[in-house]
């Protein structure tokens, strides 16, 4: 009857949350497994074996990325991304149960989130400005400081006392623009995004099935998660605001327009449900929701109990790849020695390698070298900018890097890529029961793999 309608809309009824707690195992009381051993031993494996080498090199101008103590030790971090109003703000509110309290994210129909919101645990309810989080390094945050204070004034950090962030840290982001509005923004928003994508276990790209627009600036976005896609979540939010129907359509169009952005043979998981506390509208796929929910939340338990695998394969792929970089800087620097004479001018001599480093074979002589795959070389024209600001001559030979008492860098980095970082991969898996996970709870969709665990 009317009348109860009209008290409906002033107060609708809230969801149930158990399957929220069950799932992420919030009211578990066991102890946190005890990961610091593994942590001071992946440290020592850093800083004896893999930053010499980088640091030699100078890796960190090549890809502007150097991994800090903070970084090392940083829980799995979950990026929202998407358009404006999609429900960002309101799905991190859902998932820690902040609704109402005075913890909650802002969220509104315009823009509402302005800055990078970095939502971490803490003893007290608390707010600390982004100058402060980049300023202390043992955070995993100081990296940030590069991007220059206007960016550091639209950084955030709130401190929450609660369960799930005692083992995950969620940054929820600007929403996307459509209208070209970038340079207003006074920072470089790509870069930074880019720099959380890089460092992100789990990307959550959430959309409005009511305003589905693919422009300019999501493009660049995907452009920007290549690579990535084994870390993507596509997320279609507000999902019950749509007739059946009506939703298969958007469902369809999702797919048509990522299509051409995401080139991968296997599509990213997209979630269809509505995440926030209220109850799903009458005469839509309730069960269908709920389902597509608790296998999100799977999803990012998953994350959560690998985390130690997935920070040591990150820890590994960037020692690859400081090797690889090692390695070609060497050819490059040998190729220039054996060209040299006495009477050449080294300048030309040089700009005729970085030119066409193909005539001299040097790429090539990289890719016959062991364990060295031609997707993992860099892009030839970076060396021309690398060394365009760090000349050739102030580099050594690896054959030089060698001492009596410490070895040589070469040796040491080749030892821990190949034994003392999957050994260290394998000591956790032995303490770990695999997670059976009944039919009941997830209807058996797919469970999310772990890429990096043996089977």
């Amino acid at each position: 009857s009317p009348p109860e309608e009209v008290e409906d809309a002033s107060e609708p009824t809230k969801r149930d949350r158990s399957h929220l707690e069950n799932t992420l195992k919030l009211n578990e009381e066991k102890p946190a497994d005890d990961v610091s051993g593994v942590l001071q031993r992946l440290r020592k494996i850093y800083h004896s074996s893999i930053k010499p080498l980088e640091h030699s090199y100078r890796y960190n101008e090549l890809r502007q990325h150097e991994i800090t103590d903070g970084e090392i030790t940083s829980k799995p971090m979950v990026l929202f991304l998407g358009p404006w109003s999609v429900g960002k703000s309101s799905m991190i509110n859902y998932l820690l149960g902040l609704d109402n309290t005075p913890y909650q994210l802002y969220t509104g129909a315009e823009p509402t989130t302005s800055e990078f919101t970095v939502i971490m645990h803490g003893p007290k309810l608390k707010t600390i400005e982004g100058i402060v989080m980049a300023a202390d390094s043992a955070r995993s945050f100081s990296p940030l400081e590069k991007f220059g204070q206007n960016f550091l004034e639209k950084l955030i950090g709130i401190e929450v006392p609660h369960k799930l962030l005692e083992r995950v840290t969620f940054v929820d982001t600007p929403g996307i623009i459509e209208n070209r509005k970038q340079q207003e923004r006074g920072y470089p928003f790509n870069d930074v995004c880019q720099w959380f994508i890089d460092r992100a276990d789990l990307i959550f790209v959430v959309f409005d099935p009511t305003k589905l627009d693919v422009g300019l600036e999501l493009e660049m976005l995907f452009r920007q998660l290549k690579g990535r896609e084994s870390q993507i979540r596509i997320i279609l939010n507000k999902a019950d605001s749509l007739a059946t129907q009506e939703l298969m359509r958007v469902y369809g169009a999702l797919f048509w327009s990522l299509a051409p952005l995401i080139n991968v043979t296997e599509p990213p998981r997209v979630y269809v449900s509505s995440f926030w506390p209220h109850d799903y509208n009458p005469e839509t796929h309730r069960d269908l929701f709920l389902k597509e929910e608790i296998s999100l939340l799977e999803d990012l338990n998953q994350v959560i109990e690998n985390r130690m695998e997935n920070k040591i394969a990150f820890i590994r792929q960037h020692a690859i790849r400081v090797r690889i970089h090692a390695l070609l800087v060497d050819r490059y620097l040998q190729t220039y020695k054996d060209k040299m004479t006495f009477f050449s001018d080294g300048e030309l001599v040089f700009r005729d390698i970085v030119e066409d480093p193909d005539r001299f074979f040097i790429f090539k002589s990289i890719l016959a070298k062991t364990n060295v795959s031609k997707f993992d070389l860099p892009n030839r024209e970076a060396y021309k900018d690398f060394f365009g600001i760090n000349p050739i001559t102030s580099f050594k030979l690896l054959s030089q890097q060698c001492s009596y008492m410490g070895g040589c860098f070469l040796e040491k980095i080749e030892k821990a890529i190949t034994r003392e970082l999957p050994d260290l991969l394998g000591s956790i898996g032995l303490g770990k029961k695999p997670n059976v996970l009944s039919c009941d709870v997830t209807g058996c969709g797919e469970t999310p793999k772990n890429r990096y665990r043996k089977p």
